[in-house]
C-alpha cells in the first residue's frame, strides 16, 4: 500500500473505532489473521491484532458492546465510559499504521487517529441521546442495528479496496461533523421550546406605579 492508502486505512479505522472499538480491532486482526489485509513490511508490528489473546478480547468486547448499545440509557452509560478509550485506541489504530521510523508522522498520526475517533464517539453518543429521549424502545435498537451494519460494511470496504479508504475516511468525517452541529442545534431548540411551554421564562419588571 502506498502512503495515501495507508492514511486512508488509518484515518477509516480511527474513525470507526469511534463508533465500535473492539469490532474494529476483531475486524482488522480476522482480516490480518487471513492475509485479507496485506501490509507493507514496516507495519508487520501490526500483526499483533492477529494475536489469539487480542482477537479473544476483541470478540468479548464486540459481543458485550453489541448487547449494551441496544438497551435504552444503558448505551449512553457505555458511550460515557468509552469516552477516552475509544478516542486512545482509535489513536493507537492509526499510529500502528504509519512508519515507525517518521516520529513526525507518528506524531500526526497519533493527533489525527484520535481526533478522528473522538469526533465519530461525539456524533455517536449525541446521537444515542437523541435518540433515548424518544419514548418508544424501537428506534434504539434499529439505530444500533443500523451502526453495526454500517461498521461492518465500512470496515471491509477499506480493508477490500484500500485506495477507496481515503473516501470513506473524507465521508466520515464530515458526516460526523454535520450530525454534530445538527443535533446540536436540535437539542438547543428543544430545551427552548421546553422552557418556554413550562414558563420558565424570565419575569417581566414593570416598573413601579408613581407615587
Amino acid at each position: 500500500m502506498g502512503i495515501v492508502e495507508i492514511l486512508g486505512v488509518a484515518g477509516s479505522l480511527s474513525l470507526l473505532a469511534g463508533w465500535r472499538l473492539y469490532l474494529t480491532i476483531l475486524a482488522t486482526g480476522v482480516a490480518m489473521h487471513f492475509g485479507w489485509l496485506p501490509l507493507p513490511e514496516h507495519l508487520a508490528a501490526l500483526q499483533v491484532l492477529a494475536n489469539p489473546w487480542v482477537l479473544g478480547v476483541a470478540a468479548v468486547g464486540t459481543i458485550a458492546e453489541f448487547l449494551a448499545d441496544k438497551i435504552a440509557w444503558v448505551d449512553s452509560a457505555w458511550d460515557t465510559v468509552h469516552s477516552i478509550i475509544r478516542p486512545l485506541g482509535g489513536a493507537l489504530l492509526a499510529l500502528a499504521l504509519v512508519d515507525a521510523s517518521d516520529p513526525a508522522w507518528q506524531v500526526i498520526a497519533f493527533l489525527l487517529g484520535g481526533g478522528g475517533a473522538l469526533l465519530s464517539h461525539g456524533a455517536k453518543a449525541t446521537t444515542r441521546a437523541v435518540v433515548n429521549v424518544s419514548p418508544e424502545p424501537v428506534s434504539n435498537a434499529v439505530v444500533s442495528t443500523g451502526e453495526d451494519v454500517a461498521t461492518g460494511g465500512l470496515l471491509a470496504l477499506a480493508i477490500a479496496f484500500p485506495p477507496f479508504a481515503i473516501v470513506i475516511a473524507i465521508l466520515l468525517a464530515a458526516g460526523a461533523a454535520m450530525v454534530i452541529v445538527a443535533l446540536r442545534r436540535l437539542l438547543r431548540n428543544v430545551k427552548a421550546t421546553l422552557r418556554k411551554a413550562m414558563g420558565d421564562e424570565p419575569p417581566r419588571t414593570d416598573p413601579l406605579p408613581p407615587t
